[in-house]
């Protein structure tokens, strides 16, 4: 049992570290934060029942691991009332292109899709793979300004992001990504007499399929994924050097394709505030991989800025979940 004791406290170590680390070799330990918690947590019981000084390793981890990574569950009381005069309400959502989980040319989900964002009434939404069939269409009309990556044209193979507005456009941009489908866009928005600059990304996919991973050798699927962590390092490196220039205050909203304890989160994050850690309640999971929930998609703000609620939607419309946040800007 202490043998197994040290094994998982040395892994909840290691995971400790990597996020202040450019080892794409052990990152995917990160993946695993939660459950090494969980069972440094059961050896911290166990030897605690046994009246053995055991469990000062595990107890000593834990209280490191809070302290370096922070917590993975939201603990926040109930949203605070919300004055809509000096706040925005913010949604990201990779929405799978609009057709549904199970692909199908006949899925609805694209409809119900509209429906749900008209009924929420989000003022910016940020969408990663987007549907580039909605540009011309008359869906929403009430998003008097968008900056959508595609052109109509020969197919560049990119994965498609978009913003939607409330908010005039002043300013738009890409990020293009090295040898990657993947990409980052940036809007600057005009609120009031202020300007803030959104970035909406998408990092670097995992590629994991859990139909296939039973016929995929090991050695393979490690560098794969190897190979995907070090993308979303080159990746967020791109995103956060180019935050450095921004002549505006920050908001950043995306699916990270990695978890809270990873390196390319630590890396965008900075010192911008996570709405889940701050607004946010219980395990808040945006993705469901083999029945596992992760969190994987986030909306980071200014520091300056007040999270005044963080929402995480169960409408089971594509393989992640949206999220929405409602923001605080100061006056002066």
């Amino acid at each position: 049992m202490l043998l197994l004791n040290m094994i998982f406290s040395f892994c909840l170590l290691l995971a400790c570290i990597i996020p202040y680390t450019s080892s794409a070799s052990l990152a995917f330990v990160s993946l695993a934060v939660p459950l090494l918690v969980f069972v440094n947590i059961l050896f911290f019981v166990y030897w605690l029942l046994c009246k053995k000084l055991y469990f000062l390793l595990s107890l000593s981890i834990l209280v490191y691991g809070y302290f370096a990574l922070g917590t993975f569950i939201g603990f926040n009381s109930m949203n605070k009332s919300i004055s809509n005069e000096d706040s925005i309400s913010i949604m990201s959502f990779n929405s799978l292109g609009f057709r549904g989980k199970e692909d199908e040319w006949k899925s609805t989900a694209g409809e119900t899709i509209v429906k749900f964002i008209q009924n929420e009434r989000p003022d910016i939404i940020c969408f990663q793979e987007f549907d580039y069939k909605k540009i011309r269409s008359h869906y929403f009309e009430e998003y008097p300004y968008k900056y959508v990556d595609f052109e109509f044209g020969p197919d560049n193979g990119r994965v498609i992001q978009a913003v939607y507005s409330k908010f005039k456009i002043l300013e738009e941009g890409l990020l293009e990504f090295p040898e990657s489908s993947n990409s980052a866009i940036f809007v600057d928005v005009k609120y009031k007499k202020d300007t803030i600059r959104i970035y909406n990304l998408h990092l670097e996919s995992l590629k994991i399929r859990p139909n296939s991973i039973k016929r995929e050798r090991s050695d393979k699927l490690f560098e794969r994924l190897r190979h995907s962590f070090a993308k979303q390092q080159e990746q967020s490196t791109i995103v956060r050097e180019h935050m450095n220039t921004s002549p505006y205050k920050n908001i950043v909203c995306g699916d990270f394709n990695n978890t809270q304890f990873s390196n390319s989160y630590f890396t965008i994050k900075g010192d911008l505030r996570d709405s889940f850690l701050e607004r946010g309640r219980g395990y808040g999971k945006t993705i469901n991989f083999w029945k596992l929930p992760f969190r994987i998609d986030y909306i980071l703000v200014d520091v300056s800025f007040e999270v005044q609620s963080h929402k995480n939607y169960d409408i089971d419309l594509s393989d992640h979940e949206p999220i929405m946040a409602t923001i605080k800007i100061p006056t002066e």
